[in-house]
């Protein structure tokens, strides 16, 4: 293929967005609007996923040991709690510490001067590997024959957990239906372009062209179109997501959650943008030409 070829492919494919600019227009929305909404609630994910990460490696739950153990033989628990799936790293806490813990975390210590620690239990401090089995992982360590009671913060992993799979469950269904309606309307706008040259894609035909040499402006087009909407939609998802992440830093309810910053990240959306943009113009370049090409 030369280079006057491939020059006439591009030059086609780009008066023809031209011609019908209104249906180009509306092509290109669509496409940014498929992907925002696709790139938001895929965002909204990773954050929540974010969040179980550090809940993962900072959160704990307590396990108590039973008062009638001697410290001894409350240290001796450990490999066996070590042995449970999932747990991740295991801490023995004495009673001592452990008042020496709550003390230091209230202003007011002087109220807990008189406090014995025998009125508290050894314990453990336990980590997990993947805090969706939060539950059952407590649930195992309170079997333990030694383990009088545990204390997890079920609620909170629990919401992030639904938090992030509807959020993905909603990005995938969202994604399915926008790129339909937008492989939909990027085609519309092709077969205007096929319809009004219908006559002269015939002729090509009969004159011995490919399938390929008429298709390729149609596809460049569809291409284009994708392109474009793919590379606005990244700097509207940009300048939203900087708008969102500063208004929850901002607010007192919500300035407790750590964001991804979007730097991180921002060659990942840009790419997953194009590449989806890319097979929405193509395929809807595709849907468009075929039926003209039976000549």
């Amino acid at each position: 293929m030369g280079d006057r070829q491939i020059w006439y492919y591009i030059k086609e494919g780009v008066r023809s967005i031209f011609t019908h600019g209104l249906m180009s227009f509306a092509a290109v929305c669509m496409t940014v609007a498929c992907l925002l909404i696709m790139g938001s609630f895929s965002l909204i994910a990773v954050n929540a996923g974010n969040i179980l990460q550090d809940l993962e490696d900072e959160n704990e739950f307590l396990a108590y040991v039973d008062e009638s153990l001697s410290q001894n033989e409350a240290r001796a628990l450990q490999d066996e709690i070590e042995a449970i799936p999932n747990v991740s790293s295991v801490t023995f806490v004495t009673k001592e510490q452990a008042l020496q813990d709550f003390i230091a975390q209230h202003e007011t210590a002087e109220l807990f001067e008189n406090t014995s620690a025998e009125t508290l239990r050894d314990r453990y401090r336990i980590h997990v590997e993947d805090i969706e089995q939060l539950q059952d992982t407590a649930d195992q360590v309170k079997q333990v024959n030694g383990i009088a009671d545990v204390e997890a913060s079920l609620e909170i992993a629990d919401g992030f957990v639904m938090v992030r799979n509807v959020a993905t469950a909603i990005a995938v269904i969202l994604i399915v239906m926008l790129v339909v309606i937008s492989v939909f309307i990027i085609a519309n706008t092709i077969k205007l372009s096929t319809f009004t040259r219908r006559e002269e894609i015939a002729i090509m035909k009969m004159c011995g062209a490919t399938n390929w040499f008429v298709r390729a402006p149609f596809l460049v087009e569809g291409v284009i179109l994708g392109l474009a909407g793919g590379i606005i939609a990244f700097f509207c998802q940009w300048g939203i997501y900087g708008l969102i992440t500063r208004a929850m830093m901002e607010s007192g309810i919500f300035s407790i959650i750590t964001t991804v910053p979007f730097g991180n990240i921002s060659h990942v959306v840009l790419l997953v943008f194009l590449l989806v943009g890319f097979a929405i113009g193509g395929g809807g370049s595709v849907m468009a030409i075929r039926k003209f090409l039976k000549v």
